[in-house]
């Protein structure tokens, strides 16, 4: 039996690592406002070597394994969001979203109908992407001169760009949120862990209920600006309606991740696919699809190795610090902590501590939610299993409250200082402040009160059954505890 790893000043200090990491959070995030991954993975590391000067004599050995420990239960989302990041830059290279701003000229939307329209684009093109910032910088010049030229309020117009990014990342099954939800939560019933098809078909749901009722607020509340001119030169040069032809491998992509809950079989059809299809239509070209510029690589494939290589990192170095806590013994003092109090005697009690605990997580780490995911979702792991509940129903609620409200607190939200660093720049309007490109995330808004709605009523709860099988009656969970 492995002795549990100790450190000089009892276990309270193996939140060292964790409050080190914070600050460089902190520090890069909103001091700094650099928005990079491989920052916060930097910190990270810096706080596994502080940490482990504070270990107990002949534990330094033992700090490094739990380390390790943690780092090998990364090594399979690590290995798929490799895979995605291929995919996700084969998108991007299409510039799927100049097809839908030639589809809004075609409509002749404007007003607050743009900005309803643009939600419901965004939410398109961060699904298929599945990058949540990626999808902010490239949507932003185009959509948001535009829009507010075609007389959209800015705020909300703003606000709809950003919470339809978070959108895609809450959804898509190449989300890097998606994949860390999954890949936390385990089945108790059989060997392996949530699978990403099953986790994306039972948050549909709530993301189009969220959805739906946000793309009417957009349109009721997104007009009122003052219309300019300009927009139709905007217009016209970001349109291509050939690359609406994108969204057949997307489409097929997302069928075959539903349907076979292989992700690995959905990307590779996808990619497949949408190289073919690229190709055809004339939007990709062979040096886009790999190539040699400047004597470095250049082309989708290698982009999106390279485009993951940060977050990979992250996760990583994370998953480290999550070894450490377990090591030590703090998870599951946390977990037990959870489930002795009055919240855990019930299962929604139980529900409602996640949520606190992933908001709290999510904000403290200035909205990283791949961090933040993946440092509550061993916590969610353990309490889950406790009770029952399936593994689809503890990532959809771990990723699900990650990507809701906490993200549209105005001074610590990565995504709100991104949203006003965009819209500045334009001589036809005033950058936005901090807390209105936050007031406009309605979406982000929606989907905390459809989860909350859901946690109170039971709406969507599964637990797990004989084999793993999501089921709704807890009293068919054989190893049911008492906590009902």
């Amino acid at each position: 039996m492995n002795q549990r790893l100790e450190f000089r000043g009892g276990w309270g200090t193996a939140f060292i690592p964790v409050v080190i990491f914070l600050f460089f959070c902190i520090l890069y995030f909103i001091v700094f406002k650099a928005f990079e991954m491989y920052a916060l993975a930097m910190g990270a590391f810096v706080a596994l070597m502080v940490g482990a000067i504070f270990v107990k004599k002949g534990h330094y050995e033992r700090f490094w394994n739990s380390v390790y420990d943690g780092v090998k239960e990364a090594v399979p989302i690590a290995i798929l969001l490799f895979v995605i990041g291929m995919f996700s830059a084969l998108i991007k290279a299409a510039n799927i979203s100049s097809g839908f701003v030639w589809l809004a000229s075609l409509l002749g939307v404007d007003g607050g109908l743009f900005t309803a329209f643009t939600f419901l684009a965004v939410c398109v093109i961060s699904t298929a992407t599945g990058s949540s910032i990626g999808t902010m910088f490239t949507c932003f010049p185009i959509f948001y001169p535009a829009g507010v030229l075609l007389g959209c309020d800015p705020a909300v117009l703003a606000g709809a760009i950003v919470s339809a990014s978070i959108f895609g990342d809450n959804l898509a099954p190449i989300s890097d949120t998606t994949i860390i939800s999954a890949g936390t939560q385990e089945y108790t019933k059989k060997e392996g862990f949530a699978d990403i098809g099953g986790c994306v078909a039972t948050r549909l749901k709530y993301s189009l209920a969220a959805g739906t009722i946000s793309f009417v607020l957009f349109w009721f509340l997104g007009g009122g600006g003052t219309a300019g001119a300009g927009a139709s030169d905007i217009l016209e040069k970001n349109m291509n309606p050939a690359t609406l032809v994108m969204l057949v491998p997307v489409a097929v992509m997302l069928i075959v991740a539903v349907k076979t809950r292989d992700i690995y079989k959905a990307i590779t059809i996808g990619t497949v696919l949408g190289t073919i299809t690229g190709l055809a239509f004339n939007l990709l070209t062979f040096e886009t699809i790999i190539s040699v510029a400047d004597g470095a690589p250049a082309g989708f494939l290698t982009d999106g190795i390279s485009s993951m290589m940060a977050t990979v990192t992250l996760v990583i170095s994370v998953y480290g610090i999550m070894g450490v806590l377990n090591g030590a013994g703090v998870l599951e003092k946390v977990t037990s902590s959870i489930l002795n109090s009055k919240m855990g005697q019930t299962v929604r009690g139980a529900e409602v501590a996640m949520m606190v605990g992933i908001s709290f997580t999510t904000l403290i780490f200035g909205g990283v939610t791949s961090a933040s995911i993946t440092t509550f979702g061993k916590v969610q792991n353990e309490i889950g299993k406790r009770i029952g509940l399936h593994p689809y129903r503890r990532a959809n609620l771990l990723d699900g409250f990650a990507n809701s409200i906490v993200l549209v607190v105005p001074f610590l939200s990565v995504f709100v200082f991104i949203g006003a660093l965009l819209s500045d720049g334009y001589d036809f309007v005033a950058p936005l402040s901090l807390t209105q490109v936050s007031g406009g995330m309605i979406y982000c808004m929606v989907l905390f009160l459809v989860l909350l709605f859901s946690v109170l009523t039971g709406w969507g709860r599964q637990f797990e059954g004989a084999g793993g099988k999501a089921i709704s009656n807890p009293q068919e969970y054989t190893n049911q505890s008492a906590i009902m």
